[in-house]
């Protein structure tokens, strides 16, 4: 019997010190090392986890990346890539459960928190709906558009006819900034502006319109845009 691989002795103290004291006891190589267990039962991770952060900067920053980058990194293959992507797919839809059902105006830092995670970091427009019933509580989340670094189409039929399946009574719309500037452009607000009319002529409210980005993000009706 040979002796046992020295990283194991290491799985089990950081395992402990996870179950003892949680998260915060861990550094980010750390945090990667544990989800690397899951992907390389066999191996020794740090020099992995120690690798993503040193391409991509911190921990959030890993998780976000794009697979094909995430391969880049030596010892990174699609299963440790699997991994990653689980563990942000779970966190996006632990904070989109936070926020859904719930009125929109007293969950709107979540809901802003949701959006952000989920929209802020990618590298294409892409436009959603939230759709709201009597009470402003969010029944509907629909991703409806994605496009290129500057433009998503949306298309105010679309919209309404949306509305109408659900029995929604509002709506939200949410698109991204991948500038990382959130200020509206003159065409986000003319298309902001069709959308309206063409809620108003079925009785759907247009609740409000925001915009995401790397910078923060801006309210159409914060700004005075929507009336």
């Amino acid at each position: 019997m040979g002796e046992k691989p020295h990283y194991l002795g290491h799985r089990a103290r950081l395992r402990e010190r996870f179950l003892k004291s949680g998260a915060d006891a861990l550094a980010d190589y750390e945090m990667l090392e544990m989800l690397l267990f899951l992907a390389h039962p066999r191996s020794d991770v740090k020099p992995m986890a120690k690798a993503l952060l040193e391409r991509f900067g911190n921990f959030a920053s890993v998780l976000r990346a794009k697979p094909n980058d995430l391969l880049a990194t030596p010892g990174i293959g699609k299963t440790s890539i699997a991994a990653l992507k689980t563990v942000q797919a779970a966190a996006l839809r632990l904070v989109r459960e936070e926020v859904m059902n719930k009125p929109a105006v007293s969950s709107w830092q979540q809901l802003l928190d949701y959006l952000r995670a989920s929209m802020a970091h990618e590298d294409k427009e892409h436009f959603r709906l939230l759709f709201l019933d009597r009470k402003n509580a969010i029944i509907a989340d629909e991703a409806q558009q994605s496009g290129t670094i500057d433009h998503a189409p949306i298309y105010p039929r679309e919209v309404v006819k949306r509305a109408l399946d659900l029995g929604a009574s509002a709506i939200i719309m949410v698109h991204n900034h991948p500038s990382g500037d959130p200020t509206p452009s003159k065409a986000d607000i003319a298309m902001t502006q069709k959308v309206q009319a063409a809620c108003q002529k079925l009785g759907i409210e247009l609740h409000d319109h925001v915009i995401i980005a790397k910078g923060g993000h801006h309210s159409f009706k914060s700004m005075g845009l929507l009336s």
